[in-house]
């Protein structure tokens, strides 16, 4: 089984890491940029460099308007924008230390996700890592 999935995953993690601390930088204090502002500038650099990969792969983009799973896409959006809104609101007001480790317990309920309605395994040693999570979450939270 080849994991070409992975380097993604890291540069992902590795990229990731920084928003939480930067937005809770920009959003506090002196001079903050109120949240809603920083979601749209943010994100404004995302879809810019989206654009820019789908024109340097030639995926084309009017061409997949048309595919019925752009319903998923649309909902995904949806969900992202209340998600990524409701983040940066929560780092203005909160710790990174808290509000962080609570946002990422969206990757336990993805994981649960993928094995009840995705049809994906579960082992023994996912349910051991989404079981620590939770800790892991409910310990660094605390104050």
């Amino acid at each position: 089984m080849t994991y070409t999935y992975l380097p993604y995953a890291l540069l992902a993690m590795g990229s990731y890491m920084f928003v939480a601390p930067l937005m809770r930088v920009a959003t506090t204090g002196p001079d903050a940029v109120p949240s809603d502002v920083a979601v749209v500038i943010s994100n404004t650099m995302l879809i810019a460099m989206a654009v820019g990969l789908v024109w340097y792969t030639r995926q084309g983009f009017v061409t997949h308007l048309d595919s019925p799973k752009l319903i998923h896409v649309v909902a995904a959006g949806v969900f992202l924008g209340i998600g990524i809104l409701a983040l940066y609101r929560a780092l203005a007001l909160g710790p990174v230390s808290v509000v962080t480790p609570i946002f990422a317990m969206f990757l336990v309920f993805s994981s649960v996700i993928g094995f009840l309605f995705l049809g994906e395994s579960f082992t023994v040693r996912k349910g051991l890592g989404i079981g620590f999570a939770v800790v892991a979450v409910y310990l660094v939270s605390g104050s």
